[in-house]
């Protein structure tokens, strides 16, 4: 007699034993792909903060190969340069740890890339709201910084970066002195005697005011390419300077540096929106990534 016939064990014996496998394989699936999405990303960040850091040590190695490049010599290169070149070096540096912590899986480096950026975003909500908080003190000391920097214009020939910034300013923003161009009255170098009109520098200039289509060299700050260290000694003569009645900018760089934050101001708020959310999306990938691959490896040694 067969007692394996019609037997109620054998019935409610399971046929399907592959939904676990079928479900372990989507949710490695969706964690193959945040790893490569995490990869490629920071890739790009990668190859772009090494352009930056390029682009920093070109300046501070040939500054005269790049100001031939741009064209204008309007700022204190050095400066930027080492700016840029930290900021290639720092992006280079993160972009590595996302690469390599979600190429090889390591959780260490996904947390030190999880911790790096939540403190890069904190660190942001702090600066913003700290400017928005202390406007009025920031304004105040911008200031007093813009106004003395305009007193001492010329004096010190070795310390020239603020003067260059500030002209570059004006150049830019098509102004002349904070409020109007009479706050360069309070320069020592631009007094000169009773008898002599008043001068501002040559960053004031309106060349279209004055309909001139070739506006002179000095007036693009050429004379600013003795910067660096071949810096010479600057006297008044040495100085770019217009007449304070000639065709110069009749609004101060409060007015116009306001209106264009007016202006770009949307523009502002949405890279710095866009900035922060990129930057939560990867803290985000990174963190379930992160919690997720111990977890998986335990569901794969169990199914083997």
């Amino acid at each position: 007699m067969d007692t394996c016939e019609g037997s109620p064990a054998l019935s409610f014996m399971p046929t399907d034993s592959k939904a676990p496998q079928a479900k372990m394989t989507v949710r490695e699936s969706c964690l193959s792909l945040i790893k490569y999405f995490l990869f490629v990303f920071n890739l790009f960040f990668f190859v772009l903060g090494s352009l930056i850091f390029c682009f920093g040590t070109w300046i501070l190695i040939d500054k005269t190969s790049f100001m031939s490049f741009v064209g204008l010599s309007f700022m204190p290169l050095q400066t930027w340069s080492k700016v840029l070149a930290v900021s290639g070096i720092l992006t280079m540096g993160l972009a590595l740890l996302g690469c390599v912590g979600a190429l090889k899986e390591m959780r260490c480096l996904l947390g030190l890339y999880f911790g790096m950026l939540l403190l890069l975003l904190a660190t942001q909500i702090t600066l913003g709201i700290l400017i928005s908080t202390q406007r009025v003190r920031l304004e105040r000391k911008v200031k007093e910084l813009v106004l003395q920097t305009m007193e001492n214009y010329g004096a010190n020939p070795m310390e020239t970066a603020a003067e260059e910034s500030w002209e570059y300013a004006q150049f830019q923003l098509r102004c002349c002195g904070w409020q109007s161009p009479r706050d360069w009255l309070a320069a020592r170098t631009l007094r000169g005697s009773r008898s002599e009109e008043p001068r501002v520098p040559c960053s004031c200039y309106n060349a279209s005011a004055a309909n001139n289509s070739v506006v002179p060299d000095k007036l693009l700050f050429s004379q600013l390419s003795r910067l660096g260290p071949r810096a010479r000694s600057r006297h008044t003569s040495d100085l770019c300077l217009v007449p304070a009645d000639s065709h110069i900018y009749r609004e101060g760089c409060a007015q116009s540096l306001q209106k264009w934050l007016h202006n770009n101001l949307i523009a502002i708020v949405g890279i710095c929106l866009g900035i922060g959310l990129l930057e939560l999306g990867f803290m985000t990938l990174s963190i379930f990534l992160c919690r997720n691959l111990d977890h998986i490896y335990d569901r794969l040694t169990r199914f083997r």
